[in-house]
């Protein structure tokens, strides 16, 4: 892919508006650990990660290691989560994932995009968020306000999350990956929202095109 000078421009011009607002971005999950970090991710599909922080507050009291998940039980799994949507088959992920880790990982939650993605219920963000999130790995995990974002700043045709990933990893240093997922997604969550901009309205959005007047209409991933 070969990257204009227009694009070149804007993506550092995102890098130094976000670095300063946000210079040091927490994982916005609760987690104590490489294994209760896995599990919030999981369990943050389709809910909030406030809903998800609420509910994990106490999971994470009654077990916090895939050996205290798995004596915990599917059934106490299930009812502990149950707040959360599809919460059903997220426990039997959880039980699952958690024999699968003592059995074949000894107990230690893998550092391979491969060993994780072979976990039941952990997609491709999931995993790229445990190997840049937990294990300090460049990865640049795309969720919807990322994919939405770099849509508006024309970084990527946004036909879907795989092809906005590779132009994302193209346009930024790799230094910048694991930082910059974090910012985006503040960014995306406080000013450039789903419904509350539409690529003409938040601050960074005039700051890049200040001549744009038509909205941009964003393909879901």
């Amino acid at each position: 892919m070969t990257i204009s000078k227009s694009v070149r421009l804007r993506s550092a011009k995102i890098m130094s508006y976000l670095e300063k607002l946000y210079p040091n971005p927490d994982i916005p999950l609760d987690h104590s650990n490489e294994f209760t970090l896995l599990i919030a991710v999981l369990l943050s599909a389709q809910s909030t990660d406030k809903k998800v922080n609420e509910v994990t507050k106490e999971l994470f009291k009654l077990a916090s290691s895939p050996t205290e998940m798995k004596n915990l039980g599917l059934d106490i799994i299930t009812k502990s989560i149950k707040q959360l949507g599809l919460y059903r088959q997220k426990a039997k992920n959880i039980y699952s994932l958690s024999n699968i880790i003592i059995e074949d990982f000894h107990g230690e939650v893998p550092t391979s995009l491969k060993d994780l993605e072979s976990l039941p219920g952990v997609g491709h963000k999931t995993a790229c968020v445990l190997v840049s999130q937990a294990f300090g790995i460049p990865s640049f995990p795309i969720d919807t306000h990322i994919h939405r974002l770099a849509q508006r700043w024309e970084l990527t045709s946004g036909k879907n999350v795989k092809e906005t990933e590779k132009d994302l990893k193209n346009i930024f240093p790799v230094a910048s990956w694991n930082k910059l997922h974090l910012q985006i997604i503040y960014y995306g969550r406080e000013h450039c929202t789903a419904r509350g901009c539409d690529g003409t309205l938040c601050d960074l959005c005039r700051t890049l095109f200040p001549k744009r007047v038509i909205p941009i209409n964003c393909k879901k991933a």
